[in-house]
């Protein structure tokens, strides 16, 4: 075995004197002039309050005024296995001019957004889905009459794009996003997530080849692959025009889990909470925080009262719609031979302590190979590298190996994912060994249509483990790679907290997982998702279901394969409670089948028709479909000019912001700074040298 060392050889001391001097004017002049450009950047491009969630310009005088501000709050209400929350946005024009804000913003995969509310001082005005289109043409054409207007259309996966137009100066207007929230549970424990910034997402380069095979021994490390080399930008590029820094958040929930809890608590953030019996009323400790990562809430039942079961309904209409949650029982954990493939992310938005979370991650799994293992190591950024050509056994040398690999990597260049799913999933494991890939990334990808395509037709009988890392991954990302992949994820967003997190992936790799599931029910109905996926370690199966307006469910029974053998389980689907919006989610799933089946080739014609009046008859925001929602009075005078302010969404927590699209002031203020240092410092050098 022999390992690749690129080695970075030193030129010798009169050589590089020489080359000193030969450059010593020219180099030093173009020290300063870059110094000089970065500090111009920094005083030009942004206020130095940037970061505060106001925008301030300077004066001719020198002093500062404030442009405009926004503020967020955040209200949850969670009731069982559903919660409902509503997004209250306050745009304040303290600028001279008329002004149009735009913001990204992130809200949790699954949501069903439904609602748009306009408050302009004691008015409201309540918004309408329309077809995208109309309701971009509404929007526009009550912008150029002056009329005040709010627009929320889906950007991409869980991020929607936020407008509001002709705020006149010195005035407030508020707009309230609502939307229908499935509560998550798994591993013995509830939580809710609301993503209060994103990750920035990279477009990958348009390639869907596999990198070419290698000739060396399957023993030797490979080569970085053949797959192109493309450096392409953010895809989500800010708007032009003034920017805001990213908004202060408030956030309050209200709880009722209905079961007694042993504890309620937050790993992201400092709670006050209140109980009175079963009901919380939850808020955070320091009442106002930055928008820098993800807020997850998390309950744990007493263990006399975890639940294997429940079924809710929502009666809406001449329409009825159920919500079944089961527990299957656990399995004792099994010596299962494996081909363990690890594929680690190592672009530049994986930069600080993602990339140093994933590192562990990695590691542990790597310790957790046993010899009658065989496994594989995969890193990716604009290029794929792998470090055997085809998966090796578990020798300790070869692990040895692998763990020293990992530790030297680092976080640069793009995501271009594509080329290392291909690879990952190119190979069929060996005859008794069960086929695992653990894909840690934080999911920064644009435009995920390509992946998930590759995920289901080259998938076979391997299994797809995502692990999100950071701070904000892209949990729409995560979730549907595992679905897809017929694995499961897991996020890690806290170095602290690589080992727990990693511990339960163990669990769900060890034990056999409950596949080939089917659902029988004694009346007809329409069930997301279509296909059940397979189930493991401490996850329940969650199906939300379309019934016939008078269905008297009964029992049904599911049945499935368990470690090899016919596995069956009656179910008691009598009415165990009522919850509202489920029509909503339903159909939030009906939609996203639908955009799969777009995605997969389908007749466009048909399926999108279906799809715009799904959302339309439940009143959801899709790619097809827009809450816009216009004032009737104009207000702007025609020869006023509409200044456009663009909000930052802040930096993940934890990253390094030259992975961010727009880099903000006081970065550019230390890079200037940094880079008059070492221009001081090379030319002092270069007068010793002399």
């Amino acid at each position: 075995m022999r390992k690749r060392v690129r080695s970075g050889g030193r030129e010798s001391a009169p050589a590089a004197t020489a080359v000193i001097r030969e450059h010593s004017a020219m180099s030093t002049m173009l020290r300063f002039l870059f110094a000089a450009a970065l500090l111009g950047a920094a005083a030009f491009a942004l206020p130095a309050t940037a970061d505060s969630g106001s925008l301030e310009v300077q004066r001719g005088d020198g002093s500062h005024a404030a442009v405009a501000s926004l503020d967020t709050k955040v209200d949850l209400a969670i009731n069982g296995l559903v919660a409902e929350v509503r997004v209250t946005q306050r745009f304040r024009n303290d600028g001279e001019a008329w002004q149009q804000g735009e913001y990204l913003l992130p809200l949790p995969e699954g949501a069903a957004v439904h609602a748009l509310t306009l408050r302009i001082g004691q008015r409201l005005i309540v918004g309408e889905v329309r077809e995208k289109e109309a309701a971009r043409s509404e929007f526009a054409a009550a912008v150029a009459s002056g009329r005040k207007a709010s627009l929320v259309e889906a950007h991409s996966a869980n991020l929607f794009r936020t407008v509001i137009a002709n705020v006149a100066p010195g005035e407030s207007v508020e707009i309230e996003i609502g939307y229908w929230q499935q509560v998550d549970f798994r591993d013995g424990e509830f939580s809710l997530v609301f993503p209060l910034t994103y990750t920035p997402r990279y477009a990958p380069a348009q390639t869907d080849a596999l990198p070419e095979p290698v000739s060396e021994p399957a023993s030797e490390p490979v080569s970085e692959s053949k797959a192109a080399v493309v450096e392409t930008t953010t895809a989500i590029t800010p708007a032009a025009g003034a920017r805001i820094g990213s908004p202060t958040i408030v956030i309050a929930a209200t709880l009722d889990a209905g079961l007694p809890l042993a504890r309620v608590e937050s790993a992201t953030h400092a709670l006050a909470i209140r109980q009175n019996g079963q009901h919380y009323a939850i808020a955070l400790a320091d009442t106002v925080v930055a928008a820098d990562r993800d807020f997850v809430l998390r309950w744990t039942p007493q263990p006399s009262a975890t639940p294997t079961a429940a079924l809710l309904r929502e009666r809406s209409g001449d329409e009825q719609f159920a919500l079944l949650m089961l527990l299957p029982p656990t399995q004792p954990a099994g010596a299962m031979p494996r081909e363990l493939v690890l594929v680690i992310d190592t672009s530049g938005s994986m930069e600080g302590s993602s990339i140093t979370q994933a590192r562990a991650a990695l590691d542990l799994a790597l310790q957790h190979l046993t010899p009658v293992d065989r496994f594989n190591v995969i890193q990716f950024n604009s290029r794929t590298t792998a470090l055997f050509d085809h998966a090796v056994p578990a020798a300790a040398k070869d692990v040895a190996l692998a763990r020293e690999w990992v530790a030297g990597l680092h976080a640069d260049g793009g995501t271009e994912m594509l080329p290392a799913l291909n690879l990952a999933l190119r190979d069929a494991a060996p005859t008794g060994y069960l086929r695992q890939i653990v894909f840690v990334t934080d999911g920064a990808v644009e435009q995920a249509d390509a992946l998930y395509t590759a995920i289901e037709s080259q998938l076979g009988a391997s299994r797809l483990f995502p692990v999100g890392i950071g701070s904000a991954p892209n949990a729409q990302f995560l979730r549907k790679a595992a679905e897809l992949g017929r694995g499961s994820s897991v996020v890690i967003r806290d170095l602290n907290a690589v080992g727990e997190s990693m511990q339960q992936l163990f669990a769900k790799l060890d034990r056999p997982a409950l596949r080939d599931l089917h659902l029988d029910l004694p009346v007809n109905a329409e069930v997301y998702p279509q296909r059940l996926p397979d189930l493991y370690h401490g996850e329940p199966l969650l199906l939300i279901a379309r019934l016939a307006p008078n269905a008297v469910v009964g029992r049904g029974r599911i049945e499935g394969q368990l470690a090899g053998a016919p596995w069956s389980q009656a179910l008691s689907l009598d009415l165990q409670g009522q919850a509202q919006g489920l029509g909503r989610l339903w159909a939030q799933r009906k939609i996203e089948a639908l955009d799969d089946a777009l995605r997969r080739g389908g007749d466009e014609t048909a399926l999108r028709s279906e799809l715009v009046a799904v959302a339309l008859r439940h009143h959801l925001v899709s790619r097809h479909t827009s809450l816009v929602a216009v004032d009737r009075t104009p207000q702007r005078p025609a020869d006023a000019p509409l200044q456009t302010v663009a909000v930052d969404n802040e930096a993940p927590a934890g990253s390094v912001a030259f992975a961010q699209t727009a880099t903000s002031s006081r970065l550019w203020l230390a890079l200037g700074l940094l880079a008059l240092l070492v221009a001081f410092l090379l030319r002092e050098r270069e007068g010793t040298l002399r």
